[in-house]
């Protein structure tokens, strides 16, 4: 079975970074609605993982942890019909205007 693009485990991706650091709010952010929608059923810990697994293999590398958590969970929502993509990305849109880009 050929590796995925998320399965890094024993390639030369030099040293792993273990000092600690202060998550940003949209962190800690991201964990607590992660955190409220396992709590709460909406999301399971194996559709989380298989969203993270069937992203583009571009995007994945892109993207950042808490980035990745955001786009599974977005999956996930839409999947389940508890959002729209459209319904997402009005609301991007609508916070891009109102603050900027990140």
């Amino acid at each position: 079975m050929p590796r995925g693009h998320h399965d890094l485990g024993g390639t030369p991706a030099g040293p792993i970074d273990r000092t600690e650091h202060q998550l940003d709010d949209w962190e800690i952010l991201a964990d607590a609605v992660n955190q409220a929608l396992g709590a709460k059923g909406i999301r399971r810990t194996d559709e989380l993982r298989r969203a993270r697994e069937q992203m583009d293999s571009d995007l994945y590398r892109r993207l950042s942890y808490y980035e990745r958590w955001i786009a599974s969970l977005e999956t996930i929502l839409i999947e389940k019909k508890l959002l729209t993509k459209e319904e997402v990305d009005r609301k991007v849109a609508e916070l891009a205007a109102k603050w900027g880009e990140p």
